[in-house]
């Protein structure tokens, strides 16, 4: 496609805040356009999953341009569910190199703390199948059992999966933004609450507000887009063709490799969603960054880590960093682009020229997957 490039980024702390979520997405957006050099920008896009329910606010696009002071800018909002943050970017980077815009601001966020669990759980799980829904699933209970088949498969252990949120964890210690800074052990996710069995409570991502916001332009910069993919599957996880991998994932990994000219090997560092966190693993394998049933290996050989040969979530990833549901998948956009431009502190990977991340939307069934390179 057209060459689109990513001028500038943005992101607020995640966790529980006190800003409503106007503000939070305005916050992320003056950040992304001051990084960028510009004031104005041809196109606005904004990515949230519900927030007529979260916080009453519908029409979105419009109400947040005009917020922002600008509304004669156009503007439309993009839903995805738990990806609505990486499908607005694709639309954004859609619009620019077909022509229809030169610059163009994406936002996407979430406030879900004002509402008690209970309801944001009843709000999540209108992603799932209406049959399995009337039946009792929840969106955990779907995971634990994608979990459940995925361990038994490869003969995976609860101390080896265990090593996943220990790991996000000590990246989200080192993230100033994320909505947990504090290190845990082993035993501390083994000794957690049973959510779903066998799925812990530091095994699942919190609920969150936050925002994240990028700036994108068809001048040169040093970011360039460089691929992008979309997949789909069942919404029904009793169609699927496997419960221990994810069809919407490799869809749209094929698509943003074959855009963008490369294979797996070329990635250097990885985001990817991990909202329940055995789904690293899958998602690994899914992308072609591990072998069927080997992403463990990788992670108990330390090949994840910061230090590792493939660093996976050096943001916290969505367990540490946290779980707007629409501004996750921007805000990993915005941790690859600080990885590549050397901005990320004390969580840099070293000199990583090619990055990925991928998004799951629902229960994996709109997935999106984005590389991006410096040039």
């Amino acid at each position: 496609m057209p060459a689109v490039y990513v001028a500038g980024v943005g992101c607020t702390r995640f966790g529980r805040l006190g800003a409503p979520l106007l503000p939070l997405l305005a916050e992320a957006a003056q950040q992304a356009l001051r990084d960028a050099g510009l004031e104005q920008v041809d196109l606005i896009v904004a990515g949230a999953m519900n927030p007529e329910e979260f916080t009453g606010d519908g029409t979105l696009g419009p109400l947040f341009a005009s917020f922002l002071g600008r509304a004669h800018t156009p503007a439309f909002r993009v839903e995805s569910g738990t990806s609505s943050g990486a499908a607005a970017f694709f639309a954004a980077s859609s619009a620019i190199a077909a022509g229809f815009a030169r610059t163009a601001l994406v936002v996407a966020g979430e406030k879900m703390t004002d509402l008690p669990t209970p309801r944001v759980a009843e709000i999540l799980s209108r992603m799932i199948d209406p049959t399995e829904r009337r039946y009792g699933a929840t969106m955990p209970a779907l995971a634990a059992i994608v979990t459940r088949a995925y361990a038994e498969t490869h003969h995976l252990s609860r101390r080896e999966l265990a090593l996943i949120p220990v790991k996000n964890h000590r990246n989200g210690h080192r993230n100033p933004l994320a909505h947990f800074q504090a290190e845990i052990t082993v035993d501390d996710v083994l000794e957690s609450r049973l959510i779903a069995d066998p799925l812990r409570l530091y095994e699942v991502c919190p609920i969150s507000d936050g925002a994240a916001a990028a700036v994108l332009t068809a001048e040169r910069r040093p970011v360039r887009v460089a691929g992008l993919g979309e997949g789909s599957d069942h919404v029904a996880l009793r169609h699927r063709r496997s419960l221990t991998s994810f069809r919407a994932t490799q869809e749209a990994a094929r698509r943003a490799y074959a855009m963008a000219g490369i294979g797996p090997a070329a990635v250097q560092v990885a985001e990817v969603h991990d909202a329940f966190t055995p789904f690293e693993l899958i998602n690994l394998e899914d992308l072609g960054l591990a072998e069927a049933g080997k992403a463990v290996r990788a992670l108990v050989r330390g090949e994840t880590a910061l230090e590792g040969r493939l660093p996976v979530n050096p943001s916290g990833g969505l367990k540490a960093r946290g779980h707007p549901v629409g501004a996750s998948g921007l805000a990993q956009i915005v941790e690859i682009v600080w990885q590549l431009r050397g901005e990320a502190g004390g969580r840099q990977v070293r000199e990583p020229r090619v990055g990925l991340a991928q998004s799951i939307g629902g229960l994996a069934s709109m997935n999106w997957v984005t590389i991006l390179a410096r040039d």
